[in-house]
């Protein structure tokens, strides 16, 4: 299946890997069906991009990799619609933010995929550990080019 996307063009993604948000994402209540980009090798950072949105992107980030100890209590009420086989079977990603000069994650409102079904809901935490900017990282600074005479 191809899709169009405004920052890499029309791209080709294999239909049975699309994610079905149950509701669409935090402000996006009609927008549901998503595809996870990897753009690099060995990536870290991912594009979740709306499958009819070209406009609709979002940078996400297994926390993880960022937060070691980082979880999250998946409700009984949420394994049945997202077809999870234990409360185990899951993806989490979070959305991540440029802030400044810092990139900065929303631990408070993470996207739970079904490892096998691929439904996907968005989470809203109440934790007190966590944060809607996280910071993840410093991005670096950008010498100026020189100028040659």
């Amino acid at each position: 299946m191809f899709i169009d996307t405004q920052r890499f063009g029309r791209i080709e993604i294999d239909e049975s890997r699309i994610i079905r948000f149950i509701e669409g994402p935090l402000g996006f209540p009609d927008r549901r069906r998503f595809a996870l980009l990897q753009t690099s090798p060995d990536p870290v950072f991912f594009w979740l991009q709306c499958v009819d949105d070209p406009y609709l992107a979002f940078v996400v980030c297994d926390p993880r990799a960022f937060v070691p100890d980082y979880e999250i209590g998946v409700r009984p009420d949420d394994v049945d619609p997202l077809q999870l086989r234990d409360p185990d079977d899951c993806q989490v990603l979070v959305i991540v933010n440029r802030v400044g000069d810092d990139l900065t994650a929303n631990l408070l409102g993470p996207i739970v995929v079904g490892a096998h079904s691929l439904y996907a809901k968005q989470l809203v935490l109440s934790d007190k550990r966590y944060s809607t900017r996280h910071r993840l990282m410093k991005l670096p600074t950008r010498q100026p080019v020189a100028k040659t005479a």
